[in-house]
């Protein structure tokens, strides 16, 4: 895919944006969406009472205790839509998503070869992934993976920056207390402050590791790639690196089954850690009154643009991590000598 964003561009590569463009849109209409249902499963009836819990208890404590622990590790259910609980965090996932779709379908609703506006800012977009994504796995790679790492990114980053936006975490249900109105129970809360959304994004990614890994290598070439020994060798030395690969193998298996584990903890806990931290730093100064609500919209503003810049990185990593362990098991190296790379 080579196109221009500014000036003249070939009319062959106008179908190319298109299909991307569709495809994302397509993309962050099925994945996206029905990847804050799944993150629901955790929330059962013994967590929303759990939740209740947390919120008498936040209570009866006033607002010194709001205070000390800050950001609750669990999101607090809103609503139900029948059997399922709807939480904070599931709500402001639905609003990204559907925020991004429409600015998509804007976006691309009336296709000039000339790019323009938010078709410009869109083309940018798709186009800098496909490049980026591109010059790490590979052209085949990523005609084939492209949609998921690209709408992942997009979504993800989206995510962080909508939670930073005023009213995230401070509106909803609370209480009155001597230091004034605290809210217990927000309305909103950033999507990957909560585990259970990173948790069912990474299991999104494991399933769609599986059926790749699967097409690139067939179940009998999976096996090979995992236990096989790499390299040249013969003898006594082929006899000990079969026992050494074969041990390797089940290494590998264990750090591809944990995967999901890390890629969930490492987004959730680099976004919770930042949210608490803007809500500390919001609540550094306690008296007088006047100091205190200066310095609640003051001190914060630095750390908000570098919460805008860890929301890129965040991004960025999560979509790296999954792109490279993607390549590393679909990756052929025929050159004698030259092996499989293993994480």
């Amino acid at each position: 895919m080579s196109f221009y964003l500014i000036g003249e561009r070939c009319p062959h590569d106008l179908p190319l944006i298109l299909k991307a463009m569709r495809v994302l849109k397509l993309i962050l209409m099925v994945v996206l969406l029905g990847v804050a249902p799944l993150a629901a499963l955790a929330a059962t009836p013994e967590q929303a009472a759990a939740n209740g819990t947390a919120a008498t208890q936040a209570e009866a404590s006033g607002a010194g205790a709001r205070e000390e622990h800050g950001l609750p590790p669990k999101a607090t259910e809103v609503f139900r839509i029948g059997p399922l609980p709807v939480t904070n965090s599931m709500l402001v996932s639905w609003v990204v998503a559907i925020g991004l779709i429409v600015f998509a379908q804007a976006a691309t609703r009336n296709i000039q070869e000339i790019p323009s506006g938010i078709q410009n800012f869109w083309e940018w977009l798709v186009e800098s992934l496909y490049d980026f994504l591109e010059g790490i796995i590979g052209p085949d790679l990523v005609k084939k993976t492209y949609w998921f790492f690209a709408s992942i990114f997009i979504f993800i980053l989206f995510s962080n920056w909508f939670g930073l936006l005023p009213g995230v975490g401070t509106v909803g249900w609370g209480e009155h207390t001597s230091y004034g109105f605290v809210v217990t129970d927000p309305w909103f809360r950033g999507v990957n402050a909560d585990l259970n959304m990173t948790f069912a994004m990474a299991c999104v990614f494991f399933a769609c590791w599986i059926v790749w890994a699967f097409q690139a290598n067939g179940p009998i070439g999976l096996l090979k790639h995992l236990f096989a020994p790499k390299g040249e060798s013969s003898g006594a030395l082929k006899a000990l690196l079969v026992v050494v690969f074969f041990a390797v193998g089940f290494l590998e298996i264990f750090s591809i089954l944990f995967r999901p584990v890390s890629l969930s903890f490492r987004l959730y806990g680099n976004i919770f850690a930042g949210e608490n931290m803007m809500e500390a730093m919001s609540h550094l100064i306690k008296e007088p009154a006047w100091a205190r609500s200066i310095a609640s919209v003051v001190i914060p503003i630095p750390f908000y643009f570098m919460e805008l810049l860890v929301g890129v990185i965040q991004a960025l990593v999560f979509m790296l991590l999954t792109a490279v362990f993607t390549m590393l098991i679909t990756q052929h190296d025929d050159e004698p000598g030259h092996g499989h790379a293993h994480h």
